[in-house]
Order: C-alpha cells, then structure tokens, then sequence
C-alpha cells in the first residue's frame, strides 16, 4: 500500500529536477509532521502539489510572510519559520539593532506557539535577547509592546483574518531608524522600505538549516506587559459617558478575553458575548471566512443585539487588530467608523495629523480642512499610514483598522477603537442620538460620501495582472455617466489605478494579502434641506453604476 493508502496503484512519475529539490527539502525540515506530509505527495506523485510548492518561496507581503500551511518552500512550516528567523536575526545584527530586545507574540492559530517558540529559539541562539509573550494575544499587544520595551523589533506570528489553513509573521522595528523608518515616532510600525527588501535578502543569504545555532536561552514574559497595555487603552476614553449595552464577538480569535478586561477596566457593563464564538479555536467552525467584513461573519452577533436590545455591537478579527462596528441593525462600513473616530477626535479639539489611504473614503479630508488640522493620505497599509507624520494622532484604513493612539500602538488596534467607539455611543446615547445620527449630521455638513467595494476573488493570480492591464488600456471615459476627469496611475510605485469624475470615485488594485482584486467605489451627493434619505438613494444608484462599469472593464 502507498503512502496515499491505494492497493496496487502506480505512483505518476515527479520531473527530476521537482524531486530533487523536494528531497533536498526532506532532508533539512525538523518537523516529522511536514516531512511525511511531503514524502506522501512524492509517493503518490503529486507533481501539480508539489509543484505549487516548490514554485519559490514565501516572499515578504505586507510587512512580514502568509500562506498556506504545509511542507516546502511556498508554505509557512518550522523550517521557512527558522530560516526567516536566521535571516532577521542577521539584519537585526547588520543594520546595528542586537543590543536591544526581540519580542515575539503569537495568535491562537494551528502551529503559532510551535512557531513562536521555533523564532525564539533561533534569535536567542543568534545572541540576540529574545522575550516571547506569554500566551496567545493580539496582534496590537505586540506592537505596543515593541514601544513599551524599547525593543530592537517585533515579531508576530498570525495570519489575521486569512482562512484557517494559513499562518504567518509581521515585523515590527524598534525606533533607531538606520533601517528604513523616519525616527522615533516610527518605534513599533510595521517594517518597510527599504529594511523589508534588507531582511528579504538576508533570508535568502541563510544556508544549511543545520548550520543555524538554536537556544532555548530565551525569556518567557509574564503579564506586565499586558497589563501595561491594559492600563493605556483603558485610559483612552476622555469622557464620563460609559452608559451602553454592548453585543461583542471575537470570532473565535485572541481579542475576547482582553476587549472585554479593556471594557471593564475603563468602567463599561461587561457586553453580551456570542459564547459559541468567545473562546480562541484555529478551526473557526461558525462562520465561512473569520474576516467580519465577509458576508455573514457578524450573522451572529448582529442576532445576540436583537434579542438582547443592544445599542452596539463589536465584532474583532481573530488577531484582534481591526474592529467592526453595527447599530441600529446596520453593519457600518469602515469609512463610516473612522468619519466617526475622527469627528469625535476634531470635536474635542485634538490636533496633529489625520491620514488615511488612497483607496479610503475623502471625507476626512473634507473635515480635516473644516478644523483647520493637517491631512496625510497614503498608500494601503498600515505601515504607510503610521509614517504619514511626525505627529500623527489619527489613522484609518477602510478594510476596519483604526490608529486612535498611534503613540500607544503604532498600529491599527481593534481593542482600542473598540472602546472609543463604545465612548462615543455612549456620549450619543446620553443625548438621546446614535452613531446614525451622527453619520447623518456629517453628511448635511460635508455631503454624503458614500463606499463600495467590488472584491474578486481568483485562484489564478495571472488573472488580477490581465485584468489590470485592461483597465489601464481601454479605461472607461465615464463614470455613473459623469465624463472622468481624471486617470492617477501610481506605477511603478503601486499598482493602484485611481478614476474621477464629478460625484465619482473608483481605485483599483491587487489585495496584498488575498489573491483578490479590488476596486473602491466612491459617491459624493450633496444633501438637499436635510433630506440624507434622497442623497442616499442618488449615491447608491451611482454606486450600483459604478460597480456594473467597473466589473465588465475588468472582465472577472
């Protein structure tokens, strides 16, 4: 019988050259698991599989590697973690940062705190002092903790809201910037140019798995740095109003137990909680994709409010970076959670600079000139966004990521949004208004600005490059039948199209963590005697236009 459990069958042939580097692979992976999963496909001559996984090797993303989980090059397993680890380990010490710490955090994931303990091992045998949190947490804990320990950099291991077969790792770096940031006010970001191509290239410099000296010398923390997070977003809510009945779902990730201890600490009732969703489970076995903006992943939750009469709800992603927000039974959009964020923000006179990305809605721009404060927009990520400003003081992205103490978390935070969106319902609530109310307000201030997002999905990713380059030969010439105005093509800097027509907007690009294409729908109507109900029926007719142009010029 074969490894593929079939009697009297002949294994398909596997190209030479495939079954070469697939041994050679063998003979370096320590993880027993991987290596029979591996010997399996070359037994049974899996060549399609194994191909796809010796196609190369996971490359730096957004700030760190993602993939599937499995044997080979183009997986996430012990031996890309360790050598991805070697390669950090040798950056760190080029770039001049060994002197000070590395600490790791892990999410809940399968194979996290294998892989967490794995990196730990490799940086503590390279000399560096590496300190590993002590139990699955959330991804904004190990950002913060990055600033809090004036730590060289920071490793995550997650794959946040990517489907349960993954995992992965971002980078942080500490505040000494001979490697790629902007100083100080950098301390704890996301790793960018040019230090991500610096650590690539080391990667790929590491040799013999063998060869990479391992230590088990490395520093368990305990709680205090949790705590110390705990205490700062605690702090946050700048108000008295604490009054809400909250319905909340971490949906099945880290940020249940350390949302609801934030909430309690600044004073809020403990929520109502999706108890079958609360506890950490890799497998996610209540919803299709663990990503609250995917259809049907707050199904759940939105069910908990109307049974219990909730005036809120607050959904995490599983690494508990991003924040979902719905009231009213209305699930807000991103855009709409960060106008409010940062009306609330502009309202009690905060100054410094707001940014936000290029794909994200124009309405903050809008109200930054209203107020009289600085305006940054960036390209997407979080690492962008963060480097906008010396002073940043506010940060968000459309896809639910919010930087509301980018000087706590240099970082989107979903467990920090999460308290001041619930001190701002409060303080609505007090007044007899909602967050609805208040979306409604800004809208008869600065126009209605409503999104859209038209998202596809592939399994081909030739296909997002071909549909790309069409839309950048043949470009609609009107949009929502207002003529375009304009065409912004950011290559080769991003591959990010961006059309204008009066009232429109559509920017398009590849997703830089999914095999996806996405293109951001924008409609801007101006609100007639306060009727908001007529300017959003004109803006989603103008959407629904939009989204039909755009998806037959992509041809997917």
């Amino acid at each position: 019988m074969t490894a593929g459990g079939t009697h009297g069958a002949t294994a398909a042939p596997v190209d030479p050259p495939l079954r070469a580097a697939a041994e050679a692979w063998l003979a370096e992976d320590p993880d027993p698991v991987t290596r029979a999963e591996l010997r399996e496909l070359l037994d049974t001559g899996a060549t399609e599989e194994l191909a796809d996984r010796f196609a190369g090797r996971l490359t730096f993303g957004t700030a760190g590697l993602r993939g599937a989980l499995g044997a080979g090059p183009n997986r996430m397993n012990r031996a890309v973690v360790l050598r991805a680890a070697a390669g950090l380990a040798g950056f760190l010490r080029s770039a001049g940062r060994s002197a000070r710490p590395v600490v790791i955090g892990y999410d809940a994931r399968h194979g996290s705190a294998r892989f967490a303990r794995a990196r730990a091992e490799v940086l503590a045998g390279a000399g560096l002092d590496a300190l590993l949190l002590p139990e699955p947490l959330p991804t904004p804990v190990l950002a913060f903790a990055v600033r809090h320990l004036d730590a060289a950099a920071g490793v995550m291991v997650t794959a946040s809201h990517n489907p349960p077969g993954d995992n992965g790792y971002k980078v942080y770096l500490g505040g000494s910037d001979d490697a790629g940031g902007s100083g100080d006010s950098d301390g704890g970001a996301q790793v960018a140019p040019p230090a991500d191509a610096r650590i690539e290239a080391a990667i790929g410099a590491v040799g013999r798995l063998a060869d990479v000296p391992r230590s088990v010398a490395y520093t368990v923390l305990d709680s205090g740095v949790t705590e110390a997070y705990l205490d700062a977003v605690a702090a946050l809510p700048a108000t008295p109003h604490r009054r809400i009945r909250i319905a909340y779902t971490p949906l099945h990730g880290v940020g249940g137990a350390l949302t609801l201890a934030a909430l309690e600490r600044a004073g809020f009732d403990r929520p109502d909680v999706v108890a079958e969703q609360f506890a950490p489970d890799p497998d996610f076995p209540t919803v299709a994709f663990p990503n609250p903006e995917e259809p049907g992943a707050m199904d759940r939750v939105l069910a908990l409010a109307a049974r219990t009469g909730a005036d809120l709800v607050i959904a995490n992603d599983p690494d508990a970076d991003r924040c979902a927000v719905a009231c009213g039974g209305r699930t807000l959009r991103g855009d709409e959670v960060g106008a409010l964020l940062a009306d609330a923000a502009l309202s009690r006179g905060v100054t410094g600079t707001f940014a936000t990305t290029v794909v994200s809605s124009s309405l903050l721009r809008a109200m930054c000139a209203a107020h009289g404060q600085p305006y940054a927009e960036t390209l997407t990520g979080f690492k962008w966004i963060v480097r906008a400003a010396r002073d940043l003081v506010f940060g968000y992205e459309e896809a639910l990521g919010y930087a509301v103490a980018p000087d706590l978390v240099r970082d989107k935070d979903g467990i920090s949004a999460a308290l001041l969106v619930a001190e701002l319902a409060a303080t609505l609530r007090a007044q007899g208004r909602t967050l609805l109310d208040r979306l409604d307000e800004l809208a008869c201030q600065y126009g209605l600005h409503a999104t859209d997002q038209l998202s596809v999905r592939v399994t081909d990713l030739g296909l997002i490059g071909a549909a790309m380059a069409r839309l950048r030969a043949a470009p609609p010439d009107r949009l929502a039948d207002q003529p375009v105005s304009r065409v912004d093509d950011r290559l080769p800097e991003a591959d990010v199209l961006t059309l204008r027509a009066d009232g429109c907007r559509v920017v398009v690009r590849p997703s830089g963590t999914e095999p996806k294409l996405k293109a951001y729908l924008e409609a801007v109507v101006r609100v007639s005697g306060g009727d908001v109900t007529a300017a959003r029926s004109t803006a989603a007719t103008r959407l629904a236009a939009l989204r039909t142009q755009i998806s037959a010029a992509l041809g997917l």
